[in-house]
């Protein structure tokens, strides 16, 4: 176990780049997938240097069977009155707004509520997510693994409910402000990611969904109530040959082998699509015949990252590849 002492961090010493408020975020959830929906949340929301001002829970009712009640506990009959994500939010927005949005896997809990505020053809007030394993990798904490659990050990939080939204938001603010005050000490920069709002609702027949640009995805399934999502499917191989690795300074060309890891800002299935409808391959995984790896975590230890430092394989951020797309040169011949 450590405790950091962050008594030593004055406002002297204090980033100035650093955000001037949080929003530590968690919800449970019917499942994992892109239809699945939330059943509660918990907000609370931190001061500047990530002292707690206040807290907020509420239960939603999914308008659907609840999932895996053996791990949130919640049942059909708890949720029954429940109010709807339409009717909390307005109240989840207050608690969101001006802040940066705090989570254990960010990318997960920023996408189900993206998704909810689409589907009430609502824009939620948060332009920028920060991860707390992200961070936690950023420190070079020493932990087993990037469990919130482990997390909460190393700084001495007691967790009373696993997956209960209020006490895991609880955790996490508290494991949350002695990192914070780590990384200020250090002047550790916040991996700090933008959060592009979704919108799933269309007046067109089609049903389109969008993501922070205007182009159409994904049509509403026979009977859906709401704009879904695309199901998962199979893109056609690649036409066009490998050309090769990328080269620092030229542009991309069609056929290259892009393979994507970590979190991103434009939902990685969305990024994928603006790749593959450029003409690149899209890898699963990290080979010699790679030609980029795309991630925001170039230090971190995932299988692909490690391999593309074996390899040699060249490695860009998601900002330098969404410019790269804007002029991928044609296949040879």
């Amino acid at each position: 176990m450590t405790m950091l002492d962050d008594s030593a961090t004055t406002a002297a010493d204090w980033p100035t780049a650093y955000p001037q408020g949080y929003a530590v975020v968690d919800v449970e959830t019917t499942g994992l997938a892109r239809d699945d929906r939330i059943i509660s949340a918990a907000v609370y929301r931190l001061d500047a240097r990530g002292d707690v001002e206040d807290h907020w829970y509420t239960l939603v009712n999914p308008e659907r069977d609840p999932g895996p009640v053996w791990i949130h506990g919640l049942t059909d009959d708890v949720l029954a009155g429940a109010p709807l994500f339409t009717e909390i939010a307005d109240e989840f927005s207050k608690r969101l707004a001006d802040r940066v949005l705090v989570a254990h896997n960010a990318l997960f809990d920023w996408s189900m509520i993206a998704r909810e505020y689409a589907r009430a053809d609502r824009t939620p007030p948060v332009r920028r997510r920060l991860c707390t394993i992200a961070l936690a990798k950023e420190l070079a904490l020493p932990l087993p693994n990037h469990k919130l659990e482990s997390l909460a050990a190393h700084f001495g939080v007691v967790q009373r409910q696993a997956h209960h939204a209020l006490d895991d938001a609880r955790v996490l603010a508290e494991a949350f402000r002695p990192s914070l005050h780590a990384a200020a000490r250090g002047g550790v920069r916040l991996p700090l990611l933008e959060c592009r709002p979704l919108t799933e609702w269309s007046d067109s027949p089609a049903g389109s969904l969008r993501v922070g640009y205007q182009s159409s995805y994904g049509h509403r399934a026979p009977g859906s109530s709401y704009g879904g999502w695309r199901p998962s499917r199979k893109r056609p191989a690649c036409p066009h040959p490998n050309p090769g690795r990328y080269v620092d300074g030229e542009p991309l060309k069609q056929g290259m082998r892009i393979a994507f890891s970590g979190d991103t800002s434009v939902d990685r299935e969305l990024l994928e699509d603006r790749a593959f409808d450029a003409g690149l391959h899209i890898a699963t995984s990290v080979s010699r015949l790679t030609s980029l790896l795309v991630t925001n975590d170039p230090d971190s230890a995932t299988s692909k990252t490690v391999k593309a430092r074996a390899y040699g394989t060249p490695v860009v951020d998601e900002a330098a590849f969404t410019q790269l797309l804007r002029d991928v040169a044609a296949a040879d011949g």
